[in-house]
C-alpha cells in the first residue's frame, strides 16, 4: 500500500494510518473517551497576566475535604466570556504552569537594607513592616498646605497601582484608602 500526502490526512488516525504506522489504535482511542476533566471541579477566573480580563476555567481534582487542598489538572479559556470567548494569548496559555512553579512563592519576603538575599517573614511581621513603613513615609513628606497657604493634604511620596483582575469592590475601598491617606498618585490598569 502507498498512500499518498492526501489520502493520509484525509484517512485521520483510521485504519490506514494504522496499517502504514504499523500500530492499533483501538487502545488510544478507548483511552480518549475518558477525559481528563472528567471528574473535576471548574472554578472560573481571570486571566492576571494583562488588562484584557480573559476568563480562564481552572479545573482542579480533590475530594473537597477540610484541609485538603485540590490539585490544579487543566487551565482552558472561558468560552462563555464575552473578552476571549474561549481563546487565551501563549501567557494565559501558560497559567497552568504558573499555577504548578515550585518556584512560586507563596509566603511574603524581604531583602533587608545592605542584604543579598530575601528573607521569608510571617505574614503578621509583614503586614506590621508596611504599615510603619508607609507611616513614616507619610509623616516625612505629608503636605497640608500649598505655597499659597491653601489646604491640600497630599502625601507625594506613595504612589498605587491597581490591576485588571482587582474588583470593582477592591478598587473601591484602595481608592478610598489611598485618598484618605492623600496619596494624590492613583493608577490603574484597568481602564473601563
Amino acid at each position: 500500500m502507498h498512500p499518498t500526502r492526501r489520502g493520509f490526512l484525509k484517512a485521520g488516525t483510521g485504519a490506514v494510518v494504522a496499517s502504514v504506522l504499523g500500530f492499533d489504535v483501538k487502545t488510544a482511542y478507548a483511552q480518549a473517551q475518558e477525559l481528563k476533566i472528567s471528574k473535576t471541579t471548574e472554578t472560573r477566573s481571570t486571566c492576571p497576566y494583562c488588562a484584557v480580563a480573559c476568563g480562564v476555567i481552572i479545573h482542579t481534582l480533590g475530594d473537597k475535604a477540610k484541609n485538603v487542598t485540590a490539585q490544579v489538572v487543566h487551565v482552558e479559556g472561558d468560552p462563555d466570556c464575552p473578552t476571549n470567548r474561549g481563546t487565551l494569548c501563549p501567557k494565559g496559555s501558560s497559567l497552568y504552569h504558573d499555577i504548578l512553579n515550585d518556584r512560586r512563592l507563596l509566603r511574603p519576603e524581604v531583602r533587608r537594607a545592605g542584604s543579598d538575599r530575601w528573607e521569608p517573614i510571617p505574614w503578621d511581621r509583614a503586614f506590621e513592616e508596611i504599615g510603619r513603613h508607609i507611616k513614616s513615609a507619610r509623616d516625612e513628606s505629608f503636605v497640608a498646605t500649598d505655597a499659597q497657604g491653601r489646604t491640600v493634604n497630599r502625601f507625594e511620596n506613595m504612589a498605587f497601582i491597581g490591576g485588571c483582575t482587582d474588583t470593582n469592590e477592591f478598587n473601591y475601598l484602595v481608592v478610598k484608602t489611598m485618598r484618605g491617606m492623600g496619596v494624590t498618585y492613583i493608577e490603574n490598569q484597568a481602564r473601563v
